[in-house]
């Protein structure tokens, strides 16, 4: 088989593969009471159609999630929808921003619960697979969604302040979030992940081989997408290594001006760019569509130079010019030595439109200042890492056609020394 043949199918089929490292990574080994999936700690077998949730914001601690985001709580969930569909039951939740985004196995961010989709109501949602065509549960559902293939991932943000009170309100509309099946039990299942979520290093042949020929079944490639397999394991081991090399320098698609890119800007598929769909699923697997966020990312200042916490910064947004979003906006803070948050004397690893005390200059402004030293009192401070590089995020969460049709004009990040 000619090597461009093999490289193209590698390129083509490495989301299915990203993916099911997720899954082996990010699935519960213990269900809350049908136990352990299995008692060897050894075993690759994992309890899905469950929620897990985390019940705080992340913060400089927390290393197992490169650029978190510094606004939300998180609720995970893979669903296998092989043995039929499942139901997705979630409480009111008043006026505060939550969603839960559906990707497919190849990564394409096909539905929403939510906020933005579906509204704050108490609702169920029915998800199913391509092979069912069966009658709704009795009393309804608030929405129908018809999944692609049999494995989904479900990435659920539900915005959260950082007061106790807050937490616990949040916590608590979490453990109203379940899963079952039509006949009303419990839609756990146990699954054999076959993978060590653990390892993010190049596989081997085999490993690749066998995780894709088993996602492929599930899974098929989207429609009008044709794909040559199965590829020659020689061929595999020996251009696998270099085709994930090359997807991580990969350009950011697309230029912002005044120094910001947007690295995702998929809304509901990849269609055939299937290259910005391996990116993606290689060093920022996950994204949602922008119609839900957007991220424009800041790695230089106004002259083109690096970002770097030797040197003293200011964002300035003119009168009526800060981001226009549905929800909320935030500008949040990493190292670019490990894309973390970085620890400060103020415990403040985002700034944004829900920042109490706020201020805006006279003219009506919103300059923040971003440097590693303390600015002093009357300045919107971000703190940046000491002596080190550094990079910024500018969540949007829900942007409106400003962002969306790229007319916004990103202010530069100006260097003060």
């Amino acid at each position: 088989m000619a090597s461009e043949l093999v490289r193209d199918a590698l390129v083509q089929t490495l989301p299915l593969f990203e993916m099911m490292r997720m899954r082996a990574a990010t699935t519960a080994r213990r269900h809350p009471t049908l136990g352990f999936a299995s008692q060897d700690r050894a075993s690759t077998l994992r309890w899905v159609n469950q929620f897990t949730h985390t019940h705080r914001k992340l913060g400089p601690e927390d290393r197992e999630v490169v650029s978190p985001n510094n606004d939300t709580v998180y609720s995970n969930a893979w669903l296998d929808l092989s043995q039929g569909p499942v139901l997705i039951d979630t409480p009111d939740m008043g006026q505060r921003y939550w969603t839960l985004g559906l990707l497919d196995a190849w990564t394409n961010p096909f539905a929403y619960v939510g906020r933005r989709t579906t509204g704050n109501r108490r609702q169920r949602s029915l998800v199913h697979g391509p092979s069912w065509h069966g009658a709704l549960p009795a009393g309804g559902v608030s929405q129908v969604i018809a999944a692609p293939g049999d494995d989904v991932w479900l990435i659920g943000r539900i915005l959260v302040d950082d007061s106790r009170a807050d937490l616990e309100t949040v916590r608590a509309l979490q453990s109203e979030m379940r899963m079952s099946r039509l006949d009303g039990t419990d839609a756990a299942m146990r699954v054999d992940t076959r993978l060590d979520g653990r390892r993010v290093g190049t596989p081997s042949a085999a490993l690749y081989l066998t995780t894709v020929d088993a996602a492929l079944v599930r899974n098929p490639p989207p429609v009008g997408e044709s794909l040559t397999w199965p590829l020659d394991p020689a061929a595999v081991g020996a251009l696998l290594p270099g085709v994930l090399d090359g997807l991580r320098t990969q350009d950011q698609p697309r230029q912002l001006g005044n120094g910001w890119a947007l690295p995702v800007a998929v809304r509901t598929s990849w269609g055939d760019d299937v290259l910005t769909r391996a990116r993606v699923a290689r060093n920022l697997i996950g994204a949602l569509g922008i119609d839900e966020a957007m991220y424009p990312t800041a790695e230089v200042d106004d002259a083109g130079r690096a970002l770097d916490g030797r040197h003293a910064y200011e964002l300035r947004f003119p009168p009526a010019g800060a981001p226009q979003v549905g929800a909320f906006w935030s500008l949040t803070m990493y190292r670019r030595s490990d894309c973390l948050f970085v620890a400060n004397p103020i415990n403040r690893y985002s700034i944004g439109d829900r920042t109490p005390g706020l201020r805006q200059d006279a003219e009506g402004g919103l300059s923040i200042r971003v440097q590693a030293t303390d600015p002093g009192p009357g300045h919107n401070w971000l703190p940046a890492p000491a002596d080190e590089p550094f990079y910024l995020v500018l969540r949007l969460y829900q942007p409106q056609p400003e962002h969306l049709e790229y007319r916004y004009a990103y202010p530069p990040l100006r260097r003060l020394d």
